[in-house]
């Protein structure tokens, strides 16, 4: 087993590095100058070629690749180009509203997709079933641009359950900060649990039809237990991929959850320093993004070995 974990943790460090490589040469490579922004309109060629000399962008491609990698290896995200503050620091206050909306949204869109899934495992050519398949498809193609205006003009505006927009910090009561982050954990909720609830009825259906359950059935063991003891821990394993897919998804997904509900996350701060073209910022946020990634797949795999003793061999 820990050969095994071993294994998959060498393996995602040239992944990291590889994504450093990719999102540093992205930007390198993109339209826009950030000394021109920094200048203004005004900026003669010399103010620029000062500004991008302190800023190292008159470097060769290789020495800056260099140091941003061991800046980030002694866990330096560099300094952001207009508030001239350690991106660390601009990011600690936005970690706690995109961390609470994350667990939140991972708890409930797991609970709903899988719950309804199984549930219309159970009730296969059932109404019931043809019901909760039906809106898992329009959650699955419903852009969550458009199902959050829909939620804010519905329960914000005409019925004023919830806030519009805004953010009410942990610290401010539990019961509050709730409440604040209903709308956007909704939101992103369904769209997550859609998908969940596809995979986790195919892959109980193909269970259900092995030949060890018609065996338990034959022995006379009750349904219920039949379809959670036997049939849903062999399923698990499609399940769990597109849980970790979900939250994976997540972290991009954010970016307009965020934008359009007004939360100071990350998510907003990415939106902000592309518009800005803050490159520092980009860069350290789309490595955090990259880096999470990597590392939901990590537990996924170790995972898998946990359910299923044969990965694991």
């Amino acid at each position: 087993m820990w050969a095994y974990i071993a294994q998959r943790v060498l393996t995602s460090i040239p992944v990291i590095l590889i994504v450093g490589v990719v999102t540093f040469s992205l930007l390198y490579v993109a339209p826009g100058d950030p000394a021109a922004i920094i200048g203004g309109d005004e900026a003669s060629p010399e103010q620029l070629e000062q500004i991008r000399h302190q800023l190292g962008f008159d470097q060769p491609y290789h020495i800056q690749l260099g140091r941003w990698f061991l800046r980030m290896l002694k866990g330096d995200l560099g300094t952001s180009i207009f508030s001239k503050r350690e991106i660390r620091e601009l990011m600690a206050p936005r970690l706690q509203p995109t961390i609470s909306l994350g667990i939140q949204v991972i708890f409930l869109s797991a609970l709903l997709g899988v719950s309804t899934g199984m549930l219309a495992a159970w009730k296969a050519g059932a109404r019931l079933d043809r019901g909760l398949m039906l809106f898992a498809v329009l959650g699955f193609a419903t852009p969550g641009f458009w199902l959050a205006f829909i939620l804010i003009w519905g329960l914000a505006v005409n019925l004023r359950w919830f806030p519009v927009i805004g953010y009410s910090p942990i610290g401010d009561g539990i019961i509050k900060h709730l409440h604040s982050m209903f709308l956007p954990v909704l939101v992103n909720s369904v769209l997550a649990s859609a998908f969940i609830s596809r995979i986790t009825r195919s892959a109980m259906l193909e269970v259900l039809r092995e030949d060890y359950i018609r065996t338990a059935r034959a022995k006379g063991l009750a349904e219920f237990r039949v379809f959670i003891r036997h049939a849903f821990r062999p399923a698990a394993i499609p399940v769990i991929t597109v849980i970790g897919a979900a939250m994976a998804s997540l972290a991009t997904g954010f970016v307009v959850t965020e934008r359009v509900f007004g939360i100071p996350g990350l998510g907003r701060m990415l939106v902000e320093a592309i518009a800005r073209r803050d490159y520092p910022i980009i860069q350290a946020l789309l490595m955090s993004v990259a880096t999470f990634y990597i590392l939901v797949n990590l537990v996924v795999d170790i995972v898998y070995a946990y359910v299923d003793p044969r990965i694991r061999y």
